[in-house]
């Protein structure tokens, strides 16, 4: 248990003990700080396309993978998981360890496994828009006792406070403090341990998992019925392995030119419901351009292309039917207001 994601995500990297400057690939739609904690761990950060769907676009994805790679990071990005099986196929041909980015996909699974628990590491977010919230914290998950051993160390168990992060008596307690008893005193302390009272918050909230996941998903699917049936907006389909645990909607805007895309997302913010486009909004930490602190810059014009016209609306698993009704009555309406009223058939 750490202060948040990107803690986990950097805790994860340490614990591999990769060379300085080693290369981690991850997708171009990600987060800021996913790349942030690549450079943060003295390695760089190299950015892969994402299609249309918001998921790694995969020929793309194994064309880099030989360039001299040393990690990989999946970023599931709001939620969308990237083809897990072709993934790790790839990774494991080529001995490369997988880190998941699950801090959207708590409760989301891939041929019923759950995310997070697919690569060698998963590292989880209960920051304050997320399934389960504390405000800020994260936790890490992986069944690499030397790793977690490692990684709990570095977080900041200073004497013998790993005692606290031991897992439940089990098969593997005994490896577990061999690991522990391995690594005393041999690394460096990062002082990134999650809070008693974020803790305390938190553990009420695990048991509502299950309902939240329900709710939302129900929730995300009929908003995207209701946007899937105008002409100008496009809610991509899951993969057929994986069950979503969604708390927002993503959608494209199709056959609107660039002054459209903004005239939408301002027409939308008018009828009392906030859009960002992620490719428009200035300064988006979700758009890989805006990342200058990453050494290698490169371009993905799939990415980009798909950046400036991908929409991001919250859709919290509390909403009842009305509000759901509301906010797609909104956004369809939005996208009237700017490309005209849809024609009845016959009319």
């Amino acid at each position: 248990a750490v202060s948040s994601c990107s803690a986990a995500l950097f805790l994860s990297l340490k614990a591999l003990d990769l060379p300085r400057d080693a290369r981690v690939l991850l997708p171009g739609f990600t987060f800021a700080a996913v790349p942030s904690s690549v450079v943060h761990a003295d390695l760089v950060p190299v950015l892969c396309e994402v299609g249309t769907n918001y998921r790694i676009d995969i020929a793309d994805f194994e064309a880099r993978l030989d360039d001299n790679i040393s990690a990989v990071i999946i970023s599931h990005m709001r939620g969308h998981t990237s083809d897990m099986d072709a993934i790790k196929d790839l990774c494991e041909a080529r001995n490369i360890p997988v880190i998941e980015d699950a801090a959207h996909s708590l409760g989301t699974t891939w041929h019923g496994r759950n995310i997070g628990t697919i690569g060698k590491v998963g590292c989880f977010s209960f920051q304050s828009y997320k399934l389960v919230n504390s405000g800020e914290g994260g936790i890490m998950v992986s069944d690499d006792a030397d790793l977690i051993a490692r990684a709990v160390i570095m977080s900041g168990a200073y004497e013998h406070n790993w005692k606290k992060h031991k897992a439940p008596e089990g098969d593997n307690t005994g490896e577990l403090e061999t690991a522990f008893a391995r690594w005393q005193n041999q690394l460096p302390l990062y002082n990134l341990r999650l809070s008693n009272l974020a803790a305390a918050i938190i553990r009420p909230q695990l048991d509502e998992v299950p309902r939240r996941v329900r709710d939302g998903r129900a929730n995300h699917d009929y908003v995207a019925g209701l946007l899937n049936a105008s002409p100008w907006v496009q809610v991509p389909e899951k993969l057929t392995p994986e069950e979503r645990a969604p708390d927002s909607i993503q959608f494209n805007l199709e056959g609107m030119d660039n002054t459209q895309i903004l005239a939408f997302q301002e027409a939308a913010n008018a009828r009392g419901i906030k859009v960002q486009v992620f490719g428009q909004s200035i300064d988006n930490a979700r758009a890989f351009w805006n990342w200058q602190f990453v050494p290698e810059k490169q371009e993905l014009p799939q990415t980009r292309a798909m950046l400036m016209s991908a929409c991001d609306v919250r859709l919290p698993a509390r909403l009842k039917r009305d509000e759901l009704d509301l906010i797609a009555g909104a956004l369809t309406g939005a996208a009237e207001d700017v490309m005209g009223a849809v024609q009845a058939y016959g009319t």
